[in-house]
């Protein structure tokens, strides 16, 4: 079966789903979006992957989070999970050029791959890939939209900044 909730968010709303076992996506909707993701999905609000999800969501907006203790299932080219799995390795408030997120996987030659795969994640946020900018620090591609790029990352800084004072 497949599964999803709603949550309302500082970024807009998002739409999470499930197979029932795992955290298999985090869409960030846009008002035009249609909410169910497909006809054969079920909106189940009480699943309890969701709860603690929706829960976890909820303290990292607040800056009392930095990193996710959930279940996610993430179907991709194994190059593809090499990325997912790097990107949680950034840590809360830093960014890193795509290039280096292409050193740190062993081919410096591989940005572009690694740009296309960081584009691929189902798992926004979570899977944190807003954390990757362009090699001169502009802002560049965010399936959710540049300015929630800007608004994850100035709401990591700031919590960061808080933290260190």
């Amino acid at each position: 079966m497949s599964y999803y909730t709603l949550l309302d968010s500082p970024v807009g709303k998002l739409r999470l789903t499930s197979d029932g076992q795992a955290l298999t996506g985090l869409d960030m909707l846009n008002a035009e979006d249609d909410l169910n993701p497909g006809k054969d999905w079920i909106e189940k609000d009480d699943l309890e992957l969701f709860q603690s999800t929706k829960k976890q969501l909820k303290e990292y907006f607040a800056g009392k989070r930095r990193d996710f203790d959930l279940p996610c299932f993430m179907e991709g080219t194994e190059f593809s999970r090499r990325v997912w799995k790097e990107l949680t390795r950034i840590p809360y408030g830093t960014t890193i050029s795509y290039g280096e997120l292409a050193r740190r996987l062993g081919n410096d030659k591989a940005s572009r791959a690694v740009g296309l795969a960081n584009g691929r994640n189902p798992i926004g946020i979570i899977v944190p890939c807003h954390r990757v900018i362009g090699a001169n620090g502009t802002l560049t591609g965010y399936g959710g939209g540049l300015e929630r790029k800007r608004m994850l990352l100035d709401l990591e800084q700031r919590n960061d900044n808080q933290t260190k004072s």
